[in-house]
């Protein structure tokens, strides 16, 4: 009877011995690669004189929180994307609400583990009341000191992720004269009373009616107006039929599938794990670092 064969375990490979038959170079050069990367970021953590230098600010990325499992799931897939761009980042997740761990608890834990800075990147897509109030407050019950980042909206990094989730849903890139005067889209955002949030998210749909070539309606799934059916609606009225809705939202949930099931025609995803989003978080780590250390230098 033939043995069966056994399972190679790569983190169990010792640097220049033989590898084992059957073993795909390209995977092990991969974490290679991966481990030299880590390496070098703590060598240069090392002065000259070989005392240590004090590392990056820890990267604890904010979200909202949702009673669906796949929103979890969604920010975790996301902030390994995000720790697979900047190997050695300290890289932490809290929540606003709803779900663990929440934001208090990630700062505490970072206050207990004696940690001097950390940037807060909320992973929201607009100025509102959590940016204003919330984050800022949790911030300032610890020890640890903390920039809060810009939210993530509006950027050209958003609106290439949500014409990517128009593209794989269906969006035709090329069409006809006639068929581009009759399609529309519906930005679906999650609403707000502050108006900086609806500002932020017009901006947004402006950018992706640039992009589209078509017109780009704002909604939003609660507190705001139009909702997602008046956008449908009103698009409707001014002869457009053929209306997508671009999901607005970081992660699945119960906002973003309303607004999906809303759709007259196709409905992009959310946002999710696009390699764009992983980006655009370390883009506004690297910006709220360099606006703190030009306030030191002022």
């Amino acid at each position: 009877m033939t043995a069966s064969p056994s399972v190679y375990d790569e983190s169990d490979h010792r640097p220049g011995s033989p590898l084992p038959a059957g073993v795909h170079l390209d995977s092990t050069a991969h974490i290679m690669n991966r481990i030299s990367s880590q390496l070098a970021s703590q060598l240069s953590l090392v002065s000259l004189d070989g005392r240590r230098r004090p590392g990056p600010p820890a990267l604890v990325v904010v979200a909202h929180g949702s009673r669906d499992p796949r929103a979890l799931s969604t920010v975790s897939t996301l902030l390994d994307r995000v720790r697979d761009l900047r190997p050695g980042l300290a890289v932490r997740l809290g929540h606003i609400e709803l779900n663990e761990p929440l934001l208090s608890d990630t700062l505490a834990d970072l206050d207990a583990a004696d940690t001097a800075e950390a940037v807060l990147v909320p992973l929201l897509l607009s100025r509102g009341y959590h940016v204003r109030r919330d984050i800022p407050e949790m911030a300032a019950a610890v020890r640890v000191r903390t920039r809060v980042a810009a939210p993530l909206g509006p950027h050209p990094l958003l609106v290439e992720t949500l014409y990517t989730r128009l593209v794989e849903a269906g969006w035709r890139t090329r069409m006809t004269q006639a068929e581009r005067r009759a399609s529309a889209v519906v930005l679906a955002a999650a609403g707000s009373r502050d108006p900086d949030s609806a500002v932020d998210t017009g901006r947004t749909a402006q950018f992706l009616a640039d992009r589209l070539g078509v017109p780009v309606l704002p909604a939003y799934a609660s507190t705001a107006a139009p909702t997602v059916p008046e956008a449908v609606r009103a698009l409707a009225a001014r002869g457009r039929h053929r209306v997508a809705v671009a999901s607005y939202f970081t992660a699945p949930g119960r906002f973003a599938t309303e607004s999906a099931q809303a759709a007259p025609w196709i409905a992009a995803a959310p946002l999710g794990t696009h390699e764009a989003m992983a980006r655009l978080v370390l883009h506004r780590y690297d910006q709220a670092r360099a606006a703190s250390v030009a306030g030191n230098a002022a």
